[in-house]
Parts: C-alpha cells; sequence; structure tokens
C-alpha cells in the first residue's frame, strides 16, 4: 500500500514538530482525552491564528482492532486538539465527527476488517490568507480494488466554533500534495494518475500529472483541473 508519511514514526507525543510561527508551545503539555491507539505523527498548526498559546495540534494515530490471515488489521484516526492553558483538549476527530475516514467494519463470516486505512500528515500553511494556517491531511481506503486517496484542509470556521473542512480532493487510487509557500501564503502542490469519465481503474488515462490548488477571492481554484474537490465538505457524505 502507498505511504503517505515518512518512514520514520513518532512513537510518543512529546516529539513535536517545531512551530512555523514564533508563539511558544507550553512545556510537556496534556492531551485530553489521549488520542487513540499509537500515536504516528504530530503537528502544530495555528487554525486560529498566531498569538500567545494559540496552538492546535493534528494528531495521527491508529489502534488495532484484529487480525486475520497473518495480517493485523487498524482503525485509523485524524485528531485535532487546541491548546487550554497546558493541556490540549480534543475538538474533532475522524471518524467520530465525520470524514475524511470510516468505521472499520468486520467482513461477514470472516476475521477481516474494511476498508484498509492509512494516513498522514502532510503539513500546516497559510492557504486562505496571511496570518491563519490550515492543517493539510491525507488519508487512504482500500476494499478489492486500489480504492481512493483523499486530501483533506481541515479550518477552524470562528462563526461556528468548530474545525470543519475547507476543502476535500479525491481521487482513484493516489493522491499526493506538498505546500508551496509563497509571498501571499502558500499554495498545494498536487500530484497523482488522472482518470477521465470512462477510464478504469487499471488504466488511468494519465498515469502521472500535476496539478496547483490555491484559494483566492473566496473560492479554490485547481489548474489544471485534474482531480474532484469539494469545497467545505467530505466526499463521502
Amino acid at each position: 500500500m502507498h505511504r503517505f508519511f515518512p518512514a520514520f514514526a513518532i512513537a510518543a507525543l512529546g516529539l513535536f514538530v517545531s512551530a512555523p510561527l514564533a508563539a511558544e508551545e507550553p512545556p510537556h503539555p496534556a492531551f485530553a482525552p489521549a488520542p487513540p491507539g499509537t500515536v504516528d505523527e504530530s503537528q502544530v498548526v495555528y487554525l486560529s491564528g498566531q498569538a500567545m498559546h494559540s496552538q492546535w495540534r493534528g494528531v495521527i494515530s491508529k489502534k488495532a482492532v484484529g487480525t486475520g490471515d497473518g495480517e493485523t488489521f487498524y482503525q485509523w484516526y485524524v485528531s485535532i486538539y487546541q491548546i487550554d492553558d497546558t493541556t490540549y483538549r480534543l475538538r474533532y476527530q475522524s471518524p467520530a465527527n465525520g470524514g475524511p475516514l470510516d468505521k472499520l467494519e468486520k467482513a461477514k463470516g470472516a476475521t477481516l476488517w474494511f476498508p484498509r486505512q492509512d494516513a498522514g500528515i502532510v503539513g500546516a500553511g497559510e492557504l486562505m490568507g496571511p496570518g491563519v494556517e490550515q492543517l493539510v491531511v491525507q488519508t487512504h481506503q482500500t476494499g478489492a480494488d486500489c480504492g481512493s486517496a483523499d486530501l483533506t484542509v481541515f479550518a477552524f470556521d470562528p462563526k461556528s466554533n468548530k474545525v470543519v473542512p475547507a476543502v476535500t480532493l479525491e481521487n482513484a487510487c493516489d493522491l499526493d500534495a506538498k505546500i508551496v509557500k509563497n509571498g501571499n501564503g502558500a499554495t498545494l502542490q498536487l500530484s497523482g494518475p488522472y482518470y477521465n469519465a470512462t477510464a478504469p481503474l487499471c488504466c488511468p488515462t494519465k498515469p502521472h500529472v500535476t496539478a496547483t490548488l490555491k484559494y483566492a477571492n473566496g473560492k479554490w481554484i485547481e489548474t489544471p483541473n485534474y482531480f474532484r474537490f469539494y469545497p467545505k465538505a467530505f466526499p463521502h457524505v
């Protein structure tokens, strides 16, 4: 299965990624509740802007749900926390609060769980304007074929006081992304196979293409338009 994140795994929440902005994180913060299972990645992000003690954290973790045919099946989680004094408090979690991950289900009459999952953090960047960051997460879910790859840009909505999808991109089999910083903030550089409306999963129309996703004048713009995207929504809902 394609792996979205670096080969090394973050074994404990104390091994933090350095914050891209100047505000400092409190030493030895707690997490309430703790992320499920084993932490794989953890990323500081400033979803509500830069200020003292304004950090949020995106955490990727996984928990074994069972074994069968020599394979261990994992439920993956995306958890987003907001700092409160010296404690990170959970504000959003997938699959409990919806996409991008589904809840694993056991196959009838077999010790198998589906969908198979994978997840990773692309990074944090000022994709929607200066001073406020968004968190970019990659997920991949498969059944009997190559499955579906999603990119979710998470943002904080001050009106609803909730963590929400600013935009989600979806592609068959694979979809990678890189945050590219520029003078006005950042854009997403996308890459993966391109399928037209009639192409079967075995045979992409183009095996590898690249595109750029940017936010301008209140809307998301993809150039060229290779990958499906859903503003303010998850594609599986």
